[in-house]
């Protein structure tokens, strides 16, 4: 049987791929709220950094995640709301203007269709799709920049839009995974966006602020100002180097490495008595005889610290690059796998020079208890994403993804409120 009042999103990562299933539901006060109804996880296959190593592989582990979700709910979907990432994404802010030519000059929605069109099509890199296009602000005939022009008067207007892009190439093959499986993909969306709308606030998007997601193979983030995008950036450095650091380090396997990584693993190395000793056989499936065992707990501790001071050392490239390096009042929030690493958010402190939380999601009901650790905001905000776009749709007045200056985003963004 197939729901269509069933809304779903689809986050494949290099390690897991989740899938959830949302719907709507009326509050008693007349309001409605999402409820988070099904999620699944399994590991993926045919994937890895943005990309498809195995075409096959890929089917396999969206065919896998939907069986597992959709007998949890007795319902079949038929459409997904995707995150996307990988070194094949680009973002860049691009300048448009246009003439308004009507005669009393007031500026509507269809100028800014028109600006935004104009935009469109001298902005966008050879062989690149266009996955979002934001505007960060206006200025209407070299007035002060402002954030919403419509009912303005004047003769000419410019923007600077912020444009996300990604090789079209990879976006079409990952369309045909998912449409292997017999669904549609709805939206692809650059996933810590998604990730934002479940972890952020309305006040945390006007002052500023850095959401940062640590994936398995990419480190993605998405700075917010004024309520708008300023700056996105990813890069295909994660959580799992530093375990593959581990198992070079301490001679081991990948999975031992995992194990020690989560058991042992502090960035309070302060805290570590220098003869701390950590016996990594107690980790490992069998004993190698003749393999060195006993290893300090400061030299591994050491080894995960720098992989940590090389992502965030990208990081703090990436703020400086935005201007905003120590100057974001609301801070970083860390979403995805790596954000719970123990002294993770003391040591973020301290490298950025800003206020630092973990992502926990928000903004909806759920009975599984999971879908509010920082490692499913991606899925979760895929849903509120969903939602969103939808409303959009059935309005008809908006064909971009303008998601700050309309009265209707604004009206949902309270309904989605619990």
């Amino acid at each position: 049987m197939r729901n269509e009042q069933l809304i779903a999103g689809l986050d494949i990562g290099s390690n897991k791929t989740r899938l959830a299933i949302g719907k709507l539901e009326e509050k008693e006060n007349g309001s409605k709220q999402l409820n988070i109804i099904a999620v699944s996880e399994v590991p993926t296959e045919g994937f890895n950094k943005g990309d498809i190593s195995n075409l096959e592989d890929l089917v396999s582990t969206i065919s896998s995640v939907v069986e597992k979700a959709e007998m949890k709910v007795g319902a079949s979907i038929d459409e997904v709301c995707v995150g996307v990432a990988g070194d094949h994404i680009v973002s860049k802010i691009v300048k448009g203007s246009i003439v308004i030519s009507k005669a009393n000059n007031e500026i509507d929605i269809d100028d800014i269709d028109r600006l935004i069109e104009t935009v469109k099509s001298t902005g966008v890199p050879t062989n690149y799709d266009i996955l979002h296009i934001m505007p960060i602000s206006f200025n209407v005939d070299g007035q002060l920049p402002v954030k919403n022009p419509i009912g303005m008067t004047g003769m000419r207007i410019e923007a600077d839009v912020e444009m996300i892009t990604g090789l079209s190439t990879r976006i079409n093959n990952f369309k045909h995974a998912i449409n292997r499986t017999q669904l549609d993909s709805l939206f692809f969306v650059f996933s810590p966006l998604a990730a934002a709308e479940a972890v952020l606030t309305k006040r945390q998007k006007d002052m500023g602020v850095l959401v940062l997601d640590l994936g398995h193979s990419i480190t993605k983030g998405v700075i917010f100002e004024e309520g708008s995008v300023i700056h996105t950036f990813n890069f295909p450095i994660g959580a799992f180097h530093i375990t593959a650091d581990l198992a070079i380090g301490l001679k081991t396997s990948i999975e031992t490495a995992e194990k020690i990584k989560r058991k042992e693993g502090t960035l309070n190395i302060s805290s570590i008595r220098r003869t701390e000793q950590v016996d990594i056989s107690k980790y490992e499936n069998k004993k190698e005889i003749g393999k060195k065992n006993n290893f300090s707990k400061r030299y591994i501790n050491e080894i995960i610290e720098a992989r940590v001071d090389e992502i965030f050392s990208f990081v703090a490239q990436e703020l400086k690059k935005a201007k905003r390096f120590g100057k974001l009042p609301a801070g970083v929030v860390l979403t995805g796998g790596g954000a719970e690493m123990p002294y993770l958010v003391d040591y973020v402190k301290e490298k950025l020079l800003l206020p630092v939380s973990i992502g926990y999601p928000t903004g909806f009901i759920a009975n599984e208890e999971k879908v509010f650790r920082p490692e499913y905001a991606t899925v979760s905000g895929l849903l509120l994403w969903s939602i969103m776009q939808q409303e959009e749709r059935k309005t008809k007045k908006i064909k971009i993804d303008f998601s700050k200056f309309f009265f209707i985003i604004k009206k949902w963004f309270k309904i989605l409120t619990p």
